[in-house]
C-alpha cells in the first residue's frame, strides 16, 4: 500500500533523495576506510607493528557499532536528517584534522572521535530510506545506499593510496576530507525533509528489553555471529594483504596497491544476483554457497602468483558481499518483532567483528604472516558454516 506523499521513483524527488542518500553512504564509507591501505604507512612511519597500526580501523569501526544504537535512540528526539547531516559534516572536518596528526595517539583519537560522529548516518539513513520512500521504490533506493558504500569504500581506500604514493598520508587524508566535505554540502541541500517520520519518547527499559529478547534468540544470535566472523575475515584480509604485496618479492607501490580495491565492484554483483537467488532457492542454501565463494578466495591468496592473489581477493569479495546481504536478509524475516532493534544488534555484531577480529589478526600476520591470517580466516568462515547449519535446522519445516 502506498503512503501518500512518499517519494515515488521515476521522480524528480526521488533522485534528488537516492542521490542524497548515496552521497551521504559515500561520504561515510570513504571517511571510515581511507586509512586501511596505509597501515604499512603507518608501521614505518611512527614505528608501530601491524597490529597496532589497525587499530586506526579498529578503533572507529569498534565506536561507530555501539554508537550507532545510541544515534538511533537520539534520532527519535531530533530526527533522522539533522543528525545524518550532522554526521557527515563533522565526519568529514574530522578527516581534515587527522591529516595534522602529530603522533600515532592523535591519530588514534582523531579516529576514535571519526567513528562516534560517523555512527548518525548508516542505520538512520536504512531508517530514513524505509520512511519516506513508498514501498515499490524501496528496493532501487536501498540499492543507491549499498551503491553509495560500495564506491565510497573504493574511492577512500584508491585515493588514499594514489596520494600517499605521489604527495604523503596527510595530503591524501585532507583531499578525501576535502571531497567529503563538498559532497556533505551536496547531501544537505538534496535530502528532502522527513515528512513521514514521527518520533517518540526513549525508553531505556523498553530499549534494553527489546535487545535482550533478540540476544536471547539462539537462531538471531547465530545470524548476529555469522555478521561478527565474516566481516572480521573480510576486513583481516584486507588489513594485511596490505603488508603481503607491498613488500618482498611483490614490492608494490601505494597506487598500485590502491588499485586492487576495485574489486569491491564485484561486491556491487554479488549483492543483487545472489539476493536473487536466495528469493528463488532459500536463503540458507545461498547463505552457505557464499561463504564457500569467500573460502575458496582465501585459499586462492595463498598462491605465490601476483595475478592469482588479485582473482582470489576478488572471489573472496563477491562471496562476502553475497553473503553479507543474505545474512542482514534473515534478520528482518527471523525476528518476529523490534526488527529495527534487530538490525541494529546485526550492524553492532557486524563492526564489532570489523573492530576485534580486524586488530587479532594483526597477532597472526605477526607469528606466522599470510598463511597464520588466512588460516585465521578459513577458521572463522569454517565456524559461520556450523551456525549456518544451525540456522536451517531451525528453520527445518518454515517457508525458507
Amino acid at each position: 500500500m502506498e503512503t501518500i506523499g512518499t517519494i515515488k521513483r521515476g521522480t524528480g524527488a526521488f533522485w534528488r533523495a537516492g542521490g542524497a542518500v548515496f552521497a551521504g553512504s559515500f561520504i561515510t564509507f570513504a571517511n571510515l576506510y581511507c586509512t586501511q591501505p596505509l597501515l604499512p604507512v603507518f608501521s614505518h612511519q611512527f614505528h608501530v607493528t601491524p597490529t597496532v597500526s589497525s587499530l586506526t580501523l579498529s578503533v572507529s569501526s569498534a565506536v561507530l557499532a555501539v554508537c550507532m544504537l545510541l544515534a538511533a535512540a537520539l534520532s527519535e528526539r531530533l530526527g533522522r536528517r539533522r543528525i545524518m547531516i550532522l554526521s557527515v559534516f563533522v565526519s568529514s572536518l574530522v578527516v581534515i584534522l587527522t591529516a595534522f596528526s602529530p603522533n600515532f595517539t592523535t591519530l588514534i583519537i582523531l579516529r576514535l572521535a571519526e567513528g562516534v560522529v560517523l555512527a548518525g548516518l548508516p542505520s538512520l539513513a536504512m531508517a530514513y530510506v524505509s520512511e519516506e520512500f513508498e514501498p515499490g521504490s524501496l528496493g532501487v533506493a536501498m540499492g543507491l545506499y549499498v551503491s553509495g558504500t560500495t564506491v565510497g569504500g573504493m574511492f577512500g581506500r584508491i585515493a588514499a593510496g594514489m596520494l600517499t604514493d605521489i604527495f604523503s598520508w596527510r595530503y591524501a587524508l585532507a583531499v578525501i576530507g576535502i571531497v567529503s566535505l563538498l559532497c556533505s554540502v551536496y547531501f544537505w541541500l538534496a535530502l528532502p525533509a522527513s515528512t513521514h517520520f514521527h518520533g517518540h519518547s526513549f525508553s531505556l527499559k523498553e530499549t534494553i528489553r527489546s535487545f535482550g529478547h533478540h540476544l536471547k534468540s539462539p537462531v538471531l544470535f547465530s545470524v548476529f555471529g555469522i555478521g561478527f566472523l565474516l566481516m572480521g575475515s573480510f576486513v583481516s584480509l584486507y588489513n594485511y594483504i596490505g603488508y603481503l604485496l607491498t613488500g618482498a618479492p611483490y614490492q608494490l607501490s601505494q597506487t598500485a596497491f590502491g588499485w586492487i580495491f576495485t574489486v569491491y565492484i564485484m561486491g556491487t554483483i554479488s549483492s543483487v544476483w545472489m539476493g536473487k537467488l536466495a528469493d528463488r532457492f532459500g536463503r540458507t542454501k545461498v547463505l552457505g554457497i557464499g561463504m564457500i565463494i569467500m573460502l575458496t578466495g582465501g585459499l586462492l591468496t595463498l598462491a605465490p602468483s601476483l595475478v592469482v592473489i588479485v582473482i582470489g581477493a576478488a572471489v573472496f569479495t563477491f562471496g562476502f558481499f553475497g553473503s553479507h546481504s543474505v545474512a542482514s536478509s534473515l534478520v528482518g524475516r527471523l525476528a518476529k518483532s523490534d526488527r529495527a532493534q534487530a538490525s541494529s544488534l546485526y550492524l553492532l555484531f557486524y563492526y564489532a567483528g570489523s573492530s576485534l577480529v580486524g586488530s587479532i589478526n594483526g597477532v597472526s600476520w605477526s607469528l606466522y604472516r599470510w598463511h597464520g591470517v588466512i588460516l585465521m580466516i578459513g577458521s572463522a568462515i569454517l565456524l559461520s558454516m556450523l551456525l549456518e547449519l544451525f540456522i536451517i535446522r531451525f528453520m527445518k519445516g518454515h517457508v525458507d
